[in-house]
């Protein structure tokens, strides 16, 4: 009997990591490289692409391209980084993304619309450049979208431009996959609620604005804690290795029960 833990194997596989120099991205990043994965680094913020590159688990096995897909040429540009630093692409994680919370009474239409771009149209111009490698390289791969629970609930502060962005996530991860699938190019979809990172470490304070809003999560999550990074990257190399190979079109939610509830 082969070995069932080969198949969570990625070593040696070429994975596009784009916001890599986010808090989500840049965690997979290091996780995908101690893993033998070639990672390719997409991002604004050169210089922690750079700290990351720097790292023993990515060094010789990571590429950066500075840029984000704010245009399809930024995608494009993204997807040949990584055709001309390993030859081909065999799976990718779009985690560039981008909130601005506003009551629908107070957000502009500017606002709205720049995150609609930076959540929808930015993982759909990163399908858009990548399929032509994928489809053309006739190995399939695994795409992997970052949404959120919020596209499947709604929120009273201020979501209505966040919400709804990452809802049209995941049905373009569930049409992807329907589109790919005589490819046998995956398409799935990781939708984490409260993970610890920079930006939410307000909320693991020791104060009463954090124990309060820790005592409201934690009524609903039933694991009564937030997402670590190790829970996100476990899932993403779940989805991207071949332990995966007959799963796609869904949105997995790392959320400690939260939907369930």
């Amino acid at each position: 009997m082969v070995d069932p833990t080969k198949r969570f194997s990625i070593e040696g596989k070429s994975v596009i990591v784009t916001g890599a120099s986010g808090a989500m991205g840049s965690e997979a990043a290091k996780a995908l490289g101690a893993a033998g994965a070639n990672v390719t680094l997409a991002g604004t913020n050169t210089a922690v692409l750079e700290e990351l590159c720097a790292l023993p688990e990515l060094i010789g096995r990571s590429a950066i391209v500075a840029r984000r897909p704010d245009e399809l040429v930024d995608a494009e540009a993204i997807v040949a980084g990584a055709v001309d630093a390993f030859g081909g692409i065999d799976g990718m994680l779009v985690a560039s993304g981008m909130n601005k919370v506003g009551l629908i009474t107070d957000q502009s239409v500017a606002d709205w619309e720049s995150v609609m771009d930076a959540n929808v149209k930015g993982s759909w111009l990163m399908a858009k450049a990548a399929a032509p490698v994928l489809i053309g390289q006739g190995r399939g791969g695994s795409v992997v979208l970052v949404s959120s629970t919020r596209g499947k609930l709604g929120h009273p502060a201020g979501y209505t431009a966040y919400c709804p962005s990452k809802a049209a996530v995941d049905l373009l991860g569930k049409t992807l996959a329907a589109e790919w699938g005589s490819h046998q190019i995956r398409c799935n979809v990781l939708a984490p609620t409260v993970f610890r990172s920079e930006l939410t470490a307000w909320m693991y304070a020791d104060d009463e604005k954090g124990r309060a809003t820790r005592e409201a999560m934690f009524s609903r999550i039933p694991l009564k804690r937030f997402a670590e990074p190790e829970d996100f990257v476990g899932a993403l190399i779940y989805l991207l290795s071949d332990s995966s190979s007959f799963m796609t079109g869904q949105v997995l939610y790392l959320d400690g029960g939260y939907t369930a509830c």
